[in-house]
């Protein structure tokens, strides 16, 4: 059931409410958080001139607000630092559905649309921030085992933040579901999961003799689901949500 408006879930209007199976529509903060919390990988749309563009990127949360970067040449992000209004999507496919006719095949999946406004990060403690975030969301730790990035590394970055102002969740998760009489057709049906797990590290070849792969990154190995290793970062990182 779509989720009751509270102080923890984000307002519905006709921008985010889902219309088309409102029942797979969701608008609490845990559930539009986790689905976010496990990608790395964003679509941003926005629209320069009147022409719409969506620029695939990686994101991350902090609370309520989103974060992307780029270079600072980027043309989405000079149009998105003058404060435009973005749609941030995030989809993840869970399994293929093949079912006893053509118009019941489907998938099983988890998606967010989330809106705002979005921002150029100025304010030099929160780029300070979202440097070392970057990168110690994903990998823990990690920022203060590197070279520190140089001043012109820096500046040629740029961080673009956007409060989630509304957000929406549609989730399906049910398999095959087909009409009741075509149960007793003979015809095959399954559900396929799709899962992205993840391989062996492959060492760089061009290590220093002695240097081996720190603790830190024990959330990635292999076989593990990347959602979990991503989920597990994330709260390693913000252990308050």
């Amino acid at each position: 059931m779509s989720q009751t408006e509270t102080s923890n879930s984000y307002p519905t209007s006709a921008r985010n409410q889902v219309k088309r199976r409102h029942d797979r529509g969701f608008y609490d903060h845990d559930t539009v958080h986790r689905i976010l919390d496990s990608s790395m990988l964003c679509h941003v749309s926005y629209v320069i001139d009147g022409q719409p563009y969506c620029t695939p990127t990686f994101f991350w949360r902090e609370g309520t607000k989103l974060y992307w970067h780029g270079s600072s040449a980027s043309r989405m992000l000079r149009n998105q630092a003058r404060g435009e209004r973005v749609c941030l999507t995030v989809a993840h496919l869970d399994s293929l559905v093949l079912a006893r006719c053509g118009f019941n095949h489907s998938a099983d999946y988890r998606a967010v649309m989330a809106f705002g406004t979005a921002y150029l990060v100025t304010d030099p403690s929160e780029k300070e921030r979202a440097v070392i975030a970057m990168v110690d969301r994903f990998f823990p730790d990690r920022t203060a085992s590197l070279r520190a990035s140089n001043t012109q590394e820096i500046k040629a970055t740029s961080f673009i933040a956007m409060e989630i102002e509304e957000a929406s969740a549609k989730i399906r998760a049910k398999g095959v579901a087909d009409d009741d009489e075509d149960y007793a057709l003979p015809i095959y049906a399954e559900r396929i999961p799709v899962r992205t797990v993840l391989g062996a590290p492959e060492p760089c070849p061009r290590l220093l003799d002695g240097v081996t792969r720190p603790v830190t990154l024990n959330g990635y190995s292999e076989g593990r689901l990347l959602e979990d290793a991503l989920r597990d970062a994330y709260f390693v990182e913000y252990p308050n949500g």
